[in-house]
């Protein structure tokens, strides 16, 4: 098992014995090809055979170490995830990828193939700080603004803008919480299963992500990356109006639930000063980003252009 510290506590419930525990410091810097290959070194001291199962509990800095580590142990081994935070239990456990970052490029280094399970459960979501709801609202918001059919988009707002002002105490919408959440997850893994290696409408999913992923790079990793999603489907959303695929009034309403519900809306950067790191994003082919815009709650575009024009037309 590989255990964000923080969470040990889960691991003890579940009764596992210490040496079958490999503790991790879930931070971006931890994040590395170095720690990959403490825990593969870990699995052989430990015996591990081509049969074993590596759990990965934790957030989604966790799971993805985890999910990478497991498939380059002896060309791959099985895992599972139990992810404890709102924004991997709606995003970053589901789906397949698997990586971690490299010189503090997110996610550069990193393999697509699917857990044995992701086991959801909503007990350790109560013992978060309410920065860490915040930290999954975006992403959770973001599912819903790509596929709205079940009409969730504005009960989401609802739950989120209510737990805010409730001062982040959870505990009277739990219940709606739970329910967004398996939604939001059967959604994603829909789209990932039927497109696992994003050449088509898996990249839906990156909505607002070529942006975050600049931001996050420019703050030196001090924006967390549910921030700088929440930003960055602003800043698409903006884009989107300006290329003209953005129904009337689309970034006004995004930015007011956005607010409601605790989110950053406001860019601390200068447009200009994201096109580098938006280049060496790892969905960039050649000069060309899918840039992933929303026309609609529940309608999304591609629009290809380089990062160049993009933030020129954003100026």
């Amino acid at each position: 098992m590989v255990c964000d510290r923080n969470v040990r506590y889960l691991a003890d419930k579940l009764g596992v014995e210490a040496d079958g525990v490999f503790e991790i410091g879930a931070t971006e810097d931890n994040k590395d090809i170095t720690t990959v290959v403490e825990i593969n070194r870990w699995l052989m001291d430990k015996g591990a055979d081509r049969t074993a199962l590596l759990l990965g509990i934790g957030g989604g800095i966790t799971t993805d170490i985890t999910g990478f580590a497991a498939s380059v142990y002896k060309r791959g081994i099985r895992f599972a995830f139990i992810p404890t935070t709102l924004l991997s239990q709606v995003d970053a456990a589901i789906g397949g990828k698997n990586g971690v970052n490299l010189d503090s490029f997110k996610n550069m280094i990193g393999v697509i193939r699917q857990p044995e399970a992701v086991f959801i459960c909503p007990e350790p979501l109560e013992t978060l700080p309410y920065s860490q709801i915040v930290g999954g609202a975006a992403e959770l918001l973001k599912t819903f603004i790509i596929d709205n059919s079940k009409d969730l988009y504005d009960k989401a707002v609802e739950t989120l803008s209510g737990i805010r002002e409730a001062g982040g105490d959870i505990s009277g919408f739990s219940r709606n919480l739970d329910a967004l959440i398996a939604e939001a997850a059967l959604v994603k893994a829909g789209i990932a299963g039927s497109d696992p290696f994003e050449k088509g409408e898996r990249r839906l999913l990156n909505l607002g992500h070529t942006f975050a992923h600049a931001i996050e790079k420019l703050s030196g990793e001090k924006i967390s990356h549910g921030e700088a999603v929440s930003i960055g489907i602003i800043l698409a959303a903006r884009l989107a109006m300006k290329v003209g695929v953005a129904e009337t009034g689309l970034e006004d309403r995004l930015k007011a639930d956005f607010t409601a519900c605790g989110m950053s809306i406001e860019c601390p950067f200068e447009v200009g000063e994201m096109t580098g790191a938006m280049s060496k994003d790892k969905k960039a082919e050649g000069s060309i980003i899918h840039f992933i815009l929303p026309s609609g709650i529940g309608d999304v575009r591609v629009v290809d252009m380089s990062p160049a024009e993009a933030t020129r037309m954003l100026l």
